[in-house]
């Protein structure tokens, strides 16, 4: 099992957007993918089409231990993806983390009990580096991280950068930035082309080929509750988180090739 944090402490950035539709494209691979939804926004659960009231145990129950992670389930609307909602309860959870021992290590204990049930984990975290974000990047292996093209992006990722290798000297030193992939790309724009630039300039091959245009599919599939690879396959954006899959699985450890019968 291979888990991997959505992060960036930069909200709008389209990382809930990234999440779902990297979770529905993974499956369709034929990979069986877990989202979990840790942000108290709840949108990751909205955009899969999961009501409030379809909510009843949630991230926020396996953060505090109340429930264990298969307890808190949901099946979705695409085949081979799971989802463990969040609830509004998140948003003081942080608060009362601060009590328990092991708070930084919550999520990570949990997981460990669902005996690689699913073949990918993909965490949608708040945009913040509190507890909860903490929790996922000391749960994960890998980092992805949606990075808005605009003038700021740089100085607000130089920032993430530092809080991942804090992490690493203190709670998961195997944790690594599996990519950055630009997100809300305008080829019109000039500043779009300049941010693209000096990000690939400063960060190299960990960034993604594959940019997400700005798209107004994907701002719509999440009010009829689909990922937008399901809401509208053919759209630019859905065809971009396609190829971005495709890059992430194969920056992924491969399994061992099977030996050829005798």
């Amino acid at each position: 099992m291979t888990c991997i944090a959505v992060a960036n402490q930069k909200g709008g950035v389209g990382k809930t957007t990234s999440a779902i539709n990297l979770a529905t494209a993974l499956s369709a691979t034929g990979k069986t993918v877990l989202l979990i939804d840790l942000d108290p926004q709840g949108n990751a659960s909205t955009g899969l089409g999961i009501s409030q009231a379809q909510r009843g145990r949630s991230s926020y129950h396996v953060l505090i231990g109340e429930a264990e992670i298969g307890d808190t389930v949901i099946t979705t609307k695409v085949p081979r993806l799971d989802l463990v909602p969040a609830t509004q309860d998140l948003s003081g959870a942080e608060i009362e983390l601060v009590e328990f021992e092991h708070r930084t290590h919550r999520l990570d204990r949990a997981l460990a009990q669902t005996k690689d049930r699913w073949d990918i984990v993909l965490i949608d975290c708040p945009p913040s580096l509190g507890l909860l974000t903490i929790n996922a990047m000391v749960a994960a292996d890998k980092l992805l991280v949606p990075l808005q093209c605009e003038f700021f992006a740089l100085e607000g990722l130089s920032q993430l950068l530092t809080t991942v290798e804090r992490i690493r000297e203190r709670f998961n030193p195997g944790l690594a930035i599996l990519g950055v992939a630009l997100t809300m790309y305008d080829r019109r724009n000039r500043l779009t082309e300049q941010v693209s630039a000096d990000v690939r300039a400063v960060l190299g091959q960990v960034v993604f080929d594959t940019v997400i245009p700005r798209n107004v599919r994907l701002s719509e599939a999440p009010s009829h509750g689909l990922p937008a690879l399901i809401y509208d396959y053919r759209c630019s954006g859905s065809q971009a988180y396609i190829d971005l899959a495709r890059e992430l699985i194969a920056r992924l450890p491969q399994p061992p090739a099977t030996a050829a019968a005798a």
